[in-house]
């Protein structure tokens, strides 16, 4: 990572609270994401990675505010937006954009494509109808899509298409940051190589950073710089991609790589096969989380919180097998239990 981070990401929580009775009294919370840390240079693309339910969707929209966090730090070019009075806050949302999943269900049915996209110029005010048309028409060109295409609306399109269409508004306003939340899950494998390429395409040409939010470790290794591996709201490995390819530490991050299909027949990979079931976000273990599923458990992993230890340059792994690194924190203090 670059010395100044375009984005620092400290000790974020989100909890949802479970409710119940007459009056809707808090009884219980779902531990979305639990006190997660990271950074992202510029023109960078970091590869959030797990699987369903761990957290990812849930840390990409609340380091946006689309969610408000329970407590932690976002810095984006080093002020940190949960403390930004609403002005500054919605200036601050033109470099800060996302691609959401489900590309048809995010898009209006009722809008031409002109007027989806041009909607976040709307917003902010930004420009008179003729200038705003040329910038739509230019957003288009951009992702591979027509002129002509403005005056259709989405049922019109193939699935790559409309995650076109997705990108283009996201581009619209020119954005430092992008989360690309599983942006291509819902296509095939051929559009979904085109997708990748157009992203990795546009943040050289444009220079912005991004977070790929993937259960996919193929489409994560394709696009990163750096990949961060999470696990029932925590991270528990990041590193550089070529490193956590190479040689991954924590035994989670070994079972999901051990699932990738390797496209020479003749060679085989040891299939790694964990037992149980991913434990209630609500209930989540003591000790380490992964400790009910991991093939390599000792008797202090159900006591004790391992630590985040820096064991290589840029290799950081949570997990008691490894207590020879430093131990790694933000600058943050670490949030209460309660």
């Amino acid at each position: 990572m670059s010395e100044a981070p375009l984005l620092a990401v400290e000790h974020l929580v989100k909890y949802f609270p479970v409710r119940s009775g007459l009056f809707g009294k808090q009884r219980e919370r779902v531990h979305a994401v639990d006190d997660i840390s990271f950074t992202l240079g510029e023109n960078e693309t970091l590869g959030l990675v797990g699987e369903s339910g761990c957290g990812k969707s849930t840390a990409g929209r609340t380091l946006l505010r689309l969610i408000e966090p329970t407590s932690g730090e976002v810095r984006f070019k080093g002020k940190n937006i949960f403390a930004l009075p609403p002005g500054e806050g919605r200036r601050q949302r033109r470099e800060m954009q996302i691609i959401f999943q489900d590309p048809f269900g995010s898009l209006n049915p009722r809008l031409t494509v002109e007027r989806i996209v041009e909607e976040p110029l709307l917003t902010h005010k930004i420009g008179d109808r003729t200038e705003r048309r040329e910038r739509v028409a230019d957003a288009l060109s951009t992702v591979g899509l027509l002129p002509e295409h403005m005056t259709r609306f989405p049922h019109e399109f193939s699935g790559g298409q409309r995650q076109r269409i997705m990108i283009a508004r996201a581009l619209i306003l020119r954005p430092k940051l992008i989360v690309a939340d599983e942006p291509v899950s819902a296509l095939d494998v051929s559009v979904q190589a085109q997708v990748l390429n157009l992203l990795n395409r546009l943040r050289r040409e444009f220079g912005f950073a991004c977070i790929l939010i993937s259960h996919d470790l193929g489409v994560i290794r394709y696009i990163s710089h750096h990949v961060a591996v999470m696990y029932l709201g925590q991270i528990v490995e990041s590193a550089p991609v070529a490193a956590l390819y190479a040689t991954p530490l924590h035994p989670y991050t070994r079972s999901l790589l051990s699932a990738v299909p390797i496209p020479d027949p003749r060679k085989k990979r040891q299939r790694i096969i964990l037992t149980g079931d991913v434990p209630s976000p609500i209930h989540p273990p003591s000790g380490c989380r992964f400790h009910p599923r991991c093939p390599e458990r000792m008797d202090i992993c159900d006591k004790e919180d391992p630590a985040m230890r820096l064991e290589a340059e840029g290799h950081r792994v949570m997990c008691h097998l490894y207590t020879t690194g430093p131990v790694w924190a933000p600058d943050l203090p670490t949030p209460p239990n309660t």
